[in-house]
């Protein structure tokens, strides 16, 4: 079963959080939570408090089922208000600034993506490659 959690017009522009957003999609939490712990960026600390809240939510659903093999299954980022300001410029001009901010949305499911179905799959036959060739080597 899935749970969705959304982090609303957040004041960070959107590229910077799609940054973060790319780094965890299709990880395991227990994974995601600790890059995002150590990642030096600004946004994974709001992302972080996000993906513990969905999370929270998956508990809330499932009767406080384990949250051990959790994936995160979707997490996109969409551009949110603007705001317009005016910086004085020489010569009695003025520059737009645009102070942009984001809303997040965020899914757990403890069913993994495709894209973490590929993963071990490939571990899975580079494992059996590097076993099949050590036994070749030693004999």
């Amino acid at each position: 079963m899935e749970a969705v959690a959304k982090l609303r017009n957040y004041p960070t522009s959107p590229r910077k959080m799609r940054l973060i957003a790319d780094l965890i999609r299709g990880m395991k939490v227990d994974k995601a939570l600790a890059v995002l712990e150590f990642n030096p960026k600004h946004s994974s600390e709001p992302v972080r408090k996000l993906l513990l809240s969905a999370i929270s939510n998956w508990k809330q659903k499932n009767e406080g089922g384990d949250a051990e093999g959790l994936y995160v299954t979707t997490i996109f980022v969409d551009g949110a208000r603007t705001l317009k300001r005016m910086r004085p410029a020489p010569q009695g001009r003025g520059y737009k600034i645009r102070k942009r901010s984001n809303h997040v949305t965020l899914m757990v499911n403890d069913t993994p993506t495709a894209k973490e179905l590929k993963k071990t799959a490939a571990k899975k036959t580079y494992s059996s490659k590097v076993n099949n060739n050590s036994k070749t080597l030693a004999s």
